[in-house]
Order: C-alpha cells, then structure tokens, then sequence
C-alpha cells in the first residue's frame, strides 16, 4: 500500500519561503512521477507541479519562477522550494502519485499560510 506524508508547512509572511517535504512508503518511488496540489477552501484541487522519474519538472503558471520541486529516490523523498511566498499561494499542499494499476494516492496534506 503506498503512503504519502507531507510535512512542513506552516505561516509565512509574503516573500518568505518555506519547504515541504513528501515522504513516500510503499512504493518502488524512482518509477513514480510525483505530483504536488494545492486546495483552497471552496475550489478545486489545483496541481501546483510534478517530478518525472527522470527528474523532468514542470509548473503551473503561477508559481513558475517561484516554487521548485526536486526528489530523492533513496530517501524516497519529493520536495517543494517555495520561495517568493504571496497571500494567494495559502491552501492545504498535498503529494500525490500513482503506482502502476493504482492510484491516485494522496497524503494528508500541510497548511501553508501566507500572510500579507
């Protein structure tokens, strides 16, 4: 069973920067494409970015230039940079991935707060 569990996040004031972290079980991890969302009361899960297994990234818009995401596979750890932190990037940040015949898989999420 594949397990995921983000940690991390907390209130950051606007500008700052935070890291989260994903910590992954269950899963050979180094085939796994990684993916990062974020979900604000009210909308929809969005995807903020994803890891490749060959370390390939790719961003949403509105965070490009700002977050980067980076993995460990003998950690199985995936990782998201947040850097240059504005209100609107509050919401609850969750790991995701699927496994080969599964999926998705979710961790429980972490809360990062952004204040003005």
């Amino acid at each position: 069973q594949v397990q995921l569990a983000e940690s991390g996040g907390g209130l950051v004031q606007a500008g700052g920067s935070l890291r989260l972290s994903c910590a992954a079980s269950g899963t050979i991890f180094a085939l796994n494409t990684m993916n990062w969302y974020r979900q604000v009361p009210g909308k929809q899960r969005e995807l903020v970015g994803f890891i490749t297994s060959i370390g390939s990234t790719n961003y949403a818009d509105s965070v490009k230039g700002r977050f980067t995401i980076s993995r460990d596979n003998t950690k199985k750890m995936v990782y998201l940079q947040m850097t240059s932190l504005k209100p609107e990037d509050t919401g609850v940040y969750y790991c995701n991935c699927y496994n080969v015949g599964s999926g998705p898989y979710w961790g429980q999420g972490t809360q990062v707060t952004v204040s003005s």
